[in-house]
This record gives structure tokens, C-alpha cells and sequence, in this order.
């Protein structure tokens, strides 16, 4: 079943344990404490838990902001058009 996006910004924040007021789809790497090293392997556990998605090495290297995950999740029909 698709998502919403305030659903998945929410998934977002709590992923990367940050202030759900911080994540937009804006949002640079940069700009989330947590998205390091250890971010990208707990993002990668909760993206294959939650909806069964396995990322290339070329997706992780795409990850820049949450709007590319939000990008990821669309191209994947976790994340609704009818945002």
C-alpha cells in the first residue's frame, strides 16, 4: 500500500532519528545529523524492512536529499501521486 508523503517524511526523521520539523523534502544530506556512514546502513535495514527495497551502489551514491529518497520510494510505489 502506497504511502503519503508527510508518512514518509515522518519514516524520514524517525530513520535518522532527527526532529520530524526538520525533514522536508528539501532536506540536504548534509543538513541530518545522522545521515553518515552508519545512516546509510540503518537507511538501507529499514528501506529492505519496511519496503522490501534493495539499493544498488549507484542508488546509495544518488542519495543527496530527502527529496531523492522521496524520488527513490515513487520510482519503487511505496510513495503515492496522491501525495
Amino acid at each position: 500500500m502506497a504511502k503519503n508523503l508527510s508518512e514518509i517524511l515522518a519514516w524520514v526523521a524517525e530513520t535518522f532519528e532527527a526532529p520530524a520539523e526538520k525533514i522536508r523534502p528539501e532536506t540536504r544530506r548534509d543538513e541530518i545529523d545522522a545521515w553518515d556512514s552508519l545512516g546509510i546502513l540503518t537507511l538501507m535495514a529499514r528501506l529492505d524492512e519496511d519496503f522490501h527495497i534493495l539499493l544498488t551502489e549507484e542508488e546509495i551514491q544518488q542519495l543527496r536529499s530527502v527529496e531523492d529518497i522521496l524520488n527513490l520510494l515513487r520510482k519503487r510505489g511505496v510513495l503515492g501521486d496522491n501525495e
